[in-house]
């Protein structure tokens, strides 16, 4: 190999590696506006691919008329702007009023594009540019540019892993941006020579300068996050809910996961949570030191509770990411001393693990919202793996946002634990089981029936300790599940994000 080939091989290896480290930035950067879903990482994929596709075929019309090293570090130069843009463009861009009924996959996809294309467009057409300059021998072609596009996907591969394993946990996505682009601007410099054009030089200076004061200007290098991590962008923020009251909201990015009193444990704001804590009492009354095991540990509310209330109980926390545990015991009143034990892991993965070893009489699953759905928590061989981990009394309790009345994921999911549970029910905090409109279900399955008698004698969440959770009655129950729109949720057909599709698009972002 021809040593007068490595910077080629070089330029396009650091090009595509700043493309898919741009790509892979963009789900987290998009996430804390638009969700993290199906829609969101199509709209990205395809953006970003269509602008390498466009970029590969002007860049061939630019090599053909005016391939030249001048040519090349200019739009590395583009590269490295519109890579800098980014940051300001956030803001404007999610900042943007759209008209009322504009379609939200529309809008996921324009906001993508008017961000993240640019890059990838310009950074497309450097390849056949480089390729072009290379070939000094017609008979070579072949190998060239088999060498070139080589190590040009060898330069995608380790950006893809490099942002997803390493860079955004240690730099956060801000840093990870403008790195970039300085990154593509010094490359711009060394292989394009463009620091001995006076005015070049001029222009490209006054270009950076000009990106770099507008994301100033609009405080685009802060993300906002609390705590930025390899899964969310994590945000603490405190709210008066009352002139006696100041609760901290919990936010993974889009969304509110819970609201919490440090001071006060027993301060339960979402109904759902509230039916978590009846039940808890519910198995308490029958098993004093019962064991609970969280999948989902958010803001640590059940498990807070769960410690203040029920001393003899044990507590067992599954949550994937570590920087949630390190917020709650940071910002939502988790101690430091706390008898609760997080496992910080998949939530499956930890229970596939524990078959055989624990057995737990409350199971509470808290990792749903209506934006975004682990669909590998909603199978059969999911439901079959946590019978294995309950007792024969146990309950697991799972929260689905979704609609009664034409909803199709809820439905699913009642009808895939009904394969693996004999007892299934809808508990509510209300008796909205004819509703049209979206609400927080929880689905509660268990080997052995609901007994309401117990159940009415719990300490209750309501005004005066009355008790708020209510139960479908199996007859409505069994009436709606046979009419309703609903698949069995396995491991080679779990279409969650499809399932949501009609809520996530009615409740928009």
């Amino acid at each position: 190999m021809p040593k007068s080939y490595w910077a080629s091989y070089v330029v396009v290896f650091v090009a595509s590696a700043c493309t898919l480290i741009l790509e892979i930035v963009a789900g987290r950067i998009l996430a804390p506006y638009v969700g993290v879903s199906i829609y969101t990482w199509t709209s990205i994929i395809g953006v970003v691919l269509a602008g390498i596709s466009l970029g590969n075929y002007l860049g061939g019309v630019i090599a053909d008329r005016w391939a030249s090293r001048r040519v090349l570090g200019l739009l590395l130069a583009l590269g490295g702007l519109s890579s800098l843009s980014i940051l300001p463009l956030i803001e404007l861009v999610t900042g943007y009023s759209y008209p009322d009924g504009f379609p939200l996959v529309l809008k996921i996809v324009a906001m993508t594009t008017a961000i993240f294309f640019p890059p990838a467009f310009i950074l497309g057409m450097v390849s056949p540019v480089v390729v072009k300059l290379t070939l000094r021998d017609l008979t070579q072609t072949g190998g060239v540019v088999g060498r070139i596009y080589a190590f040009s996907t060898l330069g995608s591969i380790l950006g893809t892993f490099l942002t997803g394993f390493l860079l955004i946990a240690l730099l956060g996505t801000r840093m990870i941006v403008l790195g970039v682009g300085i990154v593509l601007l010094a490359l711009a410099v060394l292989a394009g020579g463009l620091l001995r054009g006076r005015k070049t030089s001029a222009v490209v200076a006054a270009a950076v300068l000009g990106v770099l004061y507008a994301g100033s200007s609009l405080q685009s290098f802060s993300s906002g996050c609390t705590r930025e991590t390899d899964y969310y962008c994590i945000k603490v923020l405190p709210l008066e809910v009352s002139s006696q009251r100041t609760v901290q909201q919990l936010v993974l990015d889009h969304l509110i996961h819970s609201y919490t009193d440090v001071d006060d444990p027993s301060y339960l704001r979402y109904g759902y949570i509230q039916v978590y804590a009846e039940i808890a009492d519910y198995q308490a009354r029958q098993h004093p030191a019962f064991r609970a095991l969280h999948i989902g540990g958010g803001g640590y509310t059940m498990p807070r509770y769960i410690e203040r209330f029920y001393p003899q109980a044990s507590d067992v926390v599954l949550e994937i990411d570590p920087g949630v545990t390190e917020v709650a015991h940071q910002y939502m009143g988790l101690s430091p001393d706390t008898r609760v034990r997080t496992i910080n892991a998949d939530g499956r993965l930890a229970i596939g693990q524990m078959r055989g070893q624990a057995i737990y009489d409350l199971v509470i699953g808290d990792a749903f919202n209506d934006l975004s759905v682990p669909y590998h928590l909603t199978t059969q061989e999911f439901s079959q793996q946590l019978k294995d981990v309950m007792g024969p009394d146990a309950f697991y309790l799972v929260n689905v946002i979704d609609k009664i009345e034409g909803g199709r994921f809820l439905p699913s999911i009642v009808r895939t634990l009904k394969t693996v549970f004999p007892y299934v029910y809808i508990l509510s905090d209300g008796e909205s089981w004819y509703s049209t409109r979206a609400s927080t279900y929880v689905v509660a399955a268990s080997s052995t029936p609901l007994d309401q008698e117990r159940l009415r004698q719990v300490h209750g969440q309501g005004s005066g300790g009355t008790v708020v959770t209510r139960a479908m009655p199996q007859e409505r129950l069994e009436a709606w599940l046979a009419s309703a729109d609903s698949l069995l949720l396995t491991d080679d057909h779990a279409p969650v994000d499809n399932l949501l599709a009609p809520l996530f698009v009615e409740r928009g972002v």
